[in-house]
């Protein structure tokens, strides 16, 4: 199976289009496919203990799904995304991880690998 990058952009403000984003990556981890979850902008705020929710009618909570694509894949915050909210690595859920453009662009182009952006 592919492996697949989800690139999250939106955040609580957007709740449809971060809701997608992260249930294509827990559906696709569920099937069994590689997963990779990065997070940025507002987006970075769900990879925070209390902070992955979204007010959205028939959603799956957003902590349900950030726990199943961490169970079986990776979960990144953008390093200046991150720098510009004062996170760093300690302030993240168990399991996500801060990196940088360099390791996106890396992940992406490998072969076999999908990228959407959301």
């Amino acid at each position: 199976m592919r492996t697949l990058v989800v690139k999250c952009t939106a955040g609580a403000e957007e709740p449809e289009r971060a809701n997608q984003a992260f249930t294509v990556a827990a559906s696709a981890a569920a099937a069994g496919a590689r997963v990779s979850l990065w997070l940025t902008g507002e987006a970075s705020w769900f990879a925070v203990p209390g902070r992955a929710s979204l007010d959205l009618e028939h959603a799956t909570p957003v902590s349900d799904l950030l726990a199943l694509v961490l169970a079986s894949g990776s979960v990144t915050v953008c390093s200046q995304c991150a720098l510009r909210r004062g996170l760093s690595d300690a302030d993240l859920v168990d399991g996500a991880a801060i990196k940088g453009a360099a390791v996106f662009a890396e992940e992406i182009l490998g072969e076999g690998v999908q990228a959407i952006v959301y």
